[in-house]
């Protein structure tokens, strides 16, 4: 192999011979960006490498990180993760460590990675249980509190759960290897093949569209739905065993499923309502799909299978017109897919009306055998209509806001304290006289503004596609009741007032705390009464991920159930206690978004705290539980039929578990969990608005992340492209949170708890002991302790620091490192992040030993996570090191060496390269050689095919080294984001 040898001289260190042409080879002077100028001497030749051995390699890194680990107990000043980093690159300045034998490594650990999660998959859903018997003693259970059929039908016919899927971007794994992941859980052994391929990567699918999450979301459903129809036989054949007369009357439907793939606009501008219309149409073809499944071809079922098997003709009819996805169809396409809907319309059943007359006249036929079957095809008719799962829509209070003003003008805020009063009055007054409107696909087409297109597009979903249940309409960011009122003005308008369930989302700090007066502002509104009265229901939604990225999420569930119990104060105030209320908790698959990592019944019960259950049973109000699965990692737990039927199993038996609630100390302690939880949120609030937290996730960390979904990063407006990130605000929260966990600090979820715990020490451990409220609600932070390390953290923070930099070039013998150290360096110093990234280590750091303090029993990073990230240390610092290598260069489009050095220290390495590729061609000069009629002249440039060997090419290997080790990361980590 060939090593290169660097001395002073007076150009840049350049790996090799041949990086420029004859021309620049004659003065081969580069200026580095501390002014220094180096030269090249010719390769030495040295004796290959032998080939490493990965698997005692892994066993000798992981061995490092215990010695440096204890080692740094005798050394307070020193690092245990650098220690490790600097061996790990002292391997490959001698060749015995390549990045391509790296990238063995990361798939070694990644593969053990894989195996434990998989494991904890299968124990989280309570796998090993028998669901058949599952599902039959719940029936039982049921049958025999219940007594009679008719209070056993109220029993299993009201829905008390659903299942909600997104596609929130966590998709962070291929989709082969989510199917082999869930495969893996479930016990098939033919997995283990997806996972020993020798080329397997845990980075995701290379491009991610709203398609692909579509047909994820929709694999996912499908087994949802069976084992829904598996839960629904269990009740059937209680109820045919004890009442054989009238259980065929019995549509349990306690479970059931929605999506909002398609649906949500919140923050993104590339989803058409024509798309969304696709989507509603491929949802009922596949209910249909599933229908002509199940049905038994036989003379009992042939009216009702010709029903269905025409309606499925219809809509694959209006399907083959429907504008394929993503694309910006013309007029005439729209136009030609509108007149699918509408004469298509009868023959592809717009409701479910007439399929349910057709299958109650096919029981009444059928033998015993195909009764069952029609019965369970019934009940998922009742629960869904012509769908496969419910819709839900979503948008922001600020699109509901600008479609209203030119109905209600103003130049102010809704949200101000001192317009409140006006806007409120405005919306009742217009509430009070609007007037229906029709809605055609014209109409549709040449709209505008946002919110009213969406109204719009549900009010023809409802119309044309499935009018079976009314449609859920999410707002985001609602912060004042006169966002409510601006929603039921549309839907009143739009003429489906009674078609919508308008359901504000509380997530932010504000909200959190404002919540019961915002719901208050909204039932002053005799309007907005009687439309709840109409419907039966108030749907309310809370989100853990933004309110725990901001105010901590243990902080977070305490205000979310507060949240929960003023909100029934005030339906029993305003004698709203006989409507149901839907909770709708959105959260992610991690603990920094809400789902806790113990079991799904912890991640039950998190949510839905018993205290808060009992409350809202002593006010007489029935609630609907409702929650997200997001992603890749959400749809796992139904990856397969029996991870499907497992979750099911769980959330069933949460639901139909008594209200009642057995003593807990923490609500006997008020004033402790008011000052511990908000203590919790004040240093929170603090981190947040430290300059040092934006400069920690802000600097490299969106680099660490492969795009992980078709929604940005960042949040997208109407006619602009993405924002640039200036505060963790602008940053979503699913990479805000994935670049904590990358970064080896889960701050989301375990900062302030220190400061929170020392506040009164003593009653923190009782609490702990004794409460299983607030033991649960410390679970969860356990697990995020379980995956930081400060020590982690500091290593990334000291590779910003130009003095760690400068120490290192003090004392480096290596040839021509100096140079190198002292390139990165300089170039770091400009940055002047040091200071308030230090100041930050030190607010975390406080906020950690005060809980050491108190908790003796914190736990530590395991140690593969910890030596996966001195590995991505190491490549980090060799793509810097590689980096001094660049020739200076003129200006290129306005960017100069020195900038492109500092994009590359913020490992904007793909795009970086790029243009170096412009700079400094690796092909040669097309026009050498050729003919013009005159002498040749000087040729300034050439080809730069060795900076692209030795230098460009090494970097783009280490970066998608740094990638694959993110992805390896969020299997030890057990979610993505």
């Amino acid at each position: 192999m060939t090593r290169v040898k660097l001395i002073e001289r007076g150009g840049l260190a350049l790996p090799g011979k041949g990086c420029c042409n004859a021309a620049t080879k004659a003065r081969r002077r580069f200026r580095s960006l501390g002014g220094r100028r180096f030269t090249v001497i010719q390769p030495v030749e040295t004796a290959p490498i032998p080939a490493i051995d990965i698997a005692a390699l892994a066993d000798d890194l992981q061995d490092k990180i215990e010695q440096a680990r204890l080692a740094s107990r005798d050394d307070p000043f020193g690092n245990p993760v650098l220690r490790v980093t600097l061996w790990l690159t002292r391997l490959m300045d001698s060749g015995e460590l390549t990045t391509a034998a790296a990238g063995e490594l990361v798939r070694l650990l990644g593969r053990r990675a894989l195996r434990q999660r998989a494991g904890r998959l299968a124990r989280y859903v309570g796998l090993e249980r028998d669901e058949t018997a599952a599902f039959a003693a719940l029936a039982r259970q049921q049958a025999e509190a219940a007594g009679s059929f008719s209070a056993f039908r109220a029993a299993v016919e009201r829905p008390r759960f659903g299942a909600v899927f997104t596609a929130h971007p966590t998709f962070g794994m291929t989709r082969r290897l989510a199917h082999a992941l869930a495969d893996l859980a479930s016990g098939n052994a033919a997995a283990t093949a997806v996972i020993e391929e020798p080329q397997l990567s845990f980075r995701p699918d290379g491009r991610i569209t709203l398609q692909d999450e579509f047909e994820q979301a929709r694999f996912a459903v499908r087994h949802a739905r069976d084992a829904i129809d598996r839960l629904n036989a269990a009740f059937l054949d209680e109820a045919r065993h004890r009442w054989p007369q009238d259980w065929t009357r019995l549509a349990p439907r306690p479970v059931i499923l929605a999506s909002w793939v398609g649906c949500d606009t919140d923050g993104r501008t590339d989803i058409g309502w024509w798309d969304t219309l696709r989507y509603r149409l491929e949802s009922k073809d596949g209910q249909f799909a599933r229908i002509l499944e199940k049905l038994p071809e036989e003379p009992a079922t042939e009216a009702l299978r010709k029903l269905v098997d025409d309606a499925c003709a219809a809509v694959g009819r209006q399907l083959a017109l429907a504008p394929p996805i993503g694309t910006q169809p013309s007029l005439e396409a729209l136009q030609a897919f509108a007149l699918a809907l509408v004469h298509e319309r009868e023959t592809a059943l717009p409701d479910s009306s007439r399929l349910l007359a057709a299958l109650d006249e096919a029981l009444g036929l059928a033998s015993d055998a195909t009764q069952r079957v029609l019965a369970l095809v019934r009940a998922g008719v009742v629960a869904h209509g012509v769908s496969i799962a419910l819709p839900h829509f979503r948008l922001n209070a600020s699109q509901l806001h600008n479609a209203l003003r030119g109905v209600i003008p103003s130049d102010g805020e809704p949200a101000e304290p001192a317009e409140r009063r006006a806007f409120l009055a405005a919306a009742n007054a217009e509430l009070g006289k609007v007037e229906p409107v029709a809605v055609d696909f014209g109409a549709l087409a040449a709209e505008r503004a946002s919110a009213a297109r969406m109204m719009m597009t549900i009010a023809q979903i409802v119309k044309h596609v499935d009018g079976s249940r009314p449609v859920r309409f999410l707002i985001a960011e609602t912060e004042t009741g006169y966002t409510l009122l601006c929603a039921l003005w549309l839907a009143s308008r739009f003429g489906i007032a009674d078609k919508v369930e308008i359901s504000p989302l509380f997530e932010t700090s504000d909200a959190l705390e404002q919540g019961p007066r915002i719901i208050d502002e909204a039932l002053r509104s005799p309007h907005f009464r009687d439309y709840l009265k109409s419907h039966g229901r108030l749907c309310i939604q809370f989100g853990y991920s933004d309110s725990g990225r901001y105010i901590g999420q243990v902080a977070s569930t305490f205000w979310v159930e507060r949240l929960r119990i003023r909100i029934c104060e005030l339906l029993a105030r305003y004698e709203l206690t006989d409507i149901e209320l839907v909770i709708f908790d959105t959260h992610g698959e991690s603990v920094g978004r809400g789902a806790h990592a113990d079991s799904l019944a912890d991640r039950l019960a998190y949510l839905d705290p018993p205290f808060a259950r009992q409350a809202f049973a002593k006010a007489g109000i029935a609630t609907v539980r409702e929650t997200s699965f997001q992603g890749s990692d959400g749809y796992l737990l139904f990856g397969t039929p029996q991870l499907a039927g497992a979750t099911v199993g769980r959330i069933a038996e949460a639901v139909f578990a008594a209200p009642e609630a057995a003593d807990d100390p923490i609500y006997d302690e008020p004033d402790f969990a008011s000052e511990f939880f908000q203590t919790v949120r004040e240093e929170m609030n603090a981190l947040v608005d430290d300059p040092g937290y934006a400069a920690l996730i802000g600097t490299f960390g969106p680099s660490l992340l492969d795009k992980t979904g078709s929604r940005p990063a960042a949040r997208q407006t109407e006619g602009a492209g993405p924002v640039r990130i200036r505060h963790p605000r602008e940053l979503r929260a699913i990479p805000n949170n994935a670049i904590l966990q990358q970064l080896g600090w889960m701050a989301n979820s375990l900062h302030g708890i220190g400061h929170g715990a020392a506040r009164a020490p003593d009653i923190f451990r009782a609490m702990r002991e004794q409460s299983d409220r607030f033991d649960r609600a410390y679970r969860l932070a356990a697990h995020a302790m379980g995956h930081s390390d400060l020590d982690v953290l500091r290593a990334y923070l000291d590779s910003l620091d130009p003095g760690s930099w400068f120490d290192r070039a003090r004392r480096t013998t290596r040839d021509g490192r100096r140079e190198e150290l002292l390139v990165v360096a300089e170039a770091l110093s400009r940055l002047e992040l040091a200071p308030m990234l230090r100041r930050l280590f030190w607010r975390l750091s406080a906020d950690a030993l005060k809980l050491r303090a108190t908790a003796d029993d914190v736990p530590r990073m395991p140690v593969r996570l910890a030596a996966l990230h001195a590995l991505r240390l190491a490549a980090m610092h060799r793509i810097w090191l590689a980096a001094a290598h660049i020739p200076d260069f003129r200006p290129h489009a306005g960017l100069t060496r020195e900038a492109l050095f500092e994009r590359l220290l913020r490992l904007d390495v793909p795009a970086s390269l790029a243009l170096l590729a412009e700079i400094f061609p690796r092909d040669p000069d097309p026009t050498i050689g050729l003919d013009f009629g005159e002498p040749p002249g000087p040729r300034e440039g050439g080809t730069y095919e060795a900076l692209h060997r030795d230098v460009l090419t090494p970097m783009l290997e280490l970066f998608a080294l740094i990638r694959e080790i993110s992805g390896a990361i969020q299997h030890e980590i057990g979610a993505f984001g």
